[in-house]
């Protein structure tokens, strides 16, 4: 898929797999959200919202109602996709059905995409550090039959050169695991620390079991044409829709 809207990741999945991450790029929002913002909750107008989950669809040929949107809450809470209308609250997806896309936004967050290598089995996981901390990528490995089958692909996040933590999220990780302190960097105050989440995501997924990790070399802060970035920009700040579905076999 040549398209500058988007991002495929790079990495062997089976055929039958897609997935791709949108950018900022080729939509119809305007300020800060311009201009292909996917989410309905940062304060961007509703209808142009709606066009650009039109775009998104026109792009991938899935339909607008093969979309598994969540609620997003920063928690740890992975379920099956749904097409049923509703958006609940969850921090990841996964399904074996068909033509329906697990998605997750991010705007710094890690995107987490995972498939099985038989390609039955795709799952979307939105990983910040409060969710990293809490295992949430350990329980979305959990619900795939075999870790080491599992490959994860690591998308557009905020790089440790700009993500600068206190005290409690470095302690958050080294008192759950004193390897953790290798993801973290001094930061330029007393009890302020430079957090690698990709470091971070790869160290949990390889003591889960996962062999084949993909990705982990953008960022969205110092990448302001293609990436929106909450830390960066602040509240006007849109989504970038990191997904993943099943093509027929």
């Amino acid at each position: 898929m040549q398209d500058n809207r988007f991002l495929v990741p790079d990495w062997p999945a089976p055929e039958n797999v897609q997935a791709m991450v949108t950018t900022r790029l080729g939509g119809v929002s305007s300020g800060g959200f311009a201009s292909l913002n996917l989410a309905t909750h940062v304060n961007d107008r509703a209808d142009r919202v709606i066009q650009n989950r039109q775009i998104l669809s026109e792009c991938t040929g899935l339909a607008e109602s093969r979309f598994s949107w969540l609620e997003q809450v920063h928690g740890q809470i992975i379920i099956s996709a749904r097409v049923d209308g509703r958006v609940v609250q969850a921090d990841g997806c996964d399904t074996t059905d068909e033509d329906l896309a697990c998605v997750v936004m991010t705007a710094d967050c890690l995107p987490v995409l995972f498939c099985d290598l038989s390609g039955m089995q795709v799952s979307a996981v939105h990983a910040g550090w409060r969710g990293l901390a809490g295992g949430i990528l350990q329980k979305a490995i959990q619900r795939f039959p075999e870790p080491s089958q599992v490959m994860a692909w690591l998308g557009p996040a905020i790089s440790q050169a700009h993500f600068e933590v206190g005290d409690d999220v470095y302690q958050a990780f080294v008192s759950m695991d004193p390897q953790a302190g290798a993801a973290f960097n001094q930061g330029r105050e007393p009890n302020k620390w430079m957090a690698d989440i990709y470091q971070l995501a790869r160290l949990q997924l390889e003591k889960a079991g996962v062999n084949h990790i993909y990705g982990g070399e953008l960022c969205t802060y110092a990448d302001s044409t293609r990436f929106y970035s909450y830390r960066r920009d602040g509240i006007e700040s849109g989504r970038m829709a990191s997904l993943i579905w099943r093509g027929k076999t």
